[in-house]
């Protein structure tokens, strides 16, 4: 009888860990596919991250260039001004004294 007992034993033993075996088999697999979507899903939002950074690089390129340009405008804009000021007193000084 001891005999019959030990046999079972076995036989639940290699059952069960053939089935833990499988089990941990398909874990493993299943976190190499997550870790593989992950990697996957990492490098592509990497790669529209680096995108974005060069377009946003081209685009403060090209308002820095306007900023420049306005600022050019405003300096002139500045000398007409203070030109037209000092022209419009010199007329009203001589419209005065005349």
């Amino acid at each position: 009888m001891e005999n019959v007992y030990s046999v079972l034993i076995a036989v639940v033993t290699v059952l069960g860990s053939a089935a833990a075996f499988r089990f941990y088999e398909k874990r493993a697999m299943h976190k190499e596919r997550d870790e593989d979507f992950i990697r996957h899903d990492c490098k592509d939002r990497i790669s529209k991250l680096e995108a974005l950074l060069t377009e946003s690089s081209r685009e403060k390129d090209e308002l820095r260039k306007m900023v420049l340009d306005l600022t050019k405008q405003v300096a002139a804009l500045n000398v007409k001004v203070e030109f037209l000021t000092k022209e419009n007193d010199d007329l009203h000084k001589r419209k005065r004294t005349k």
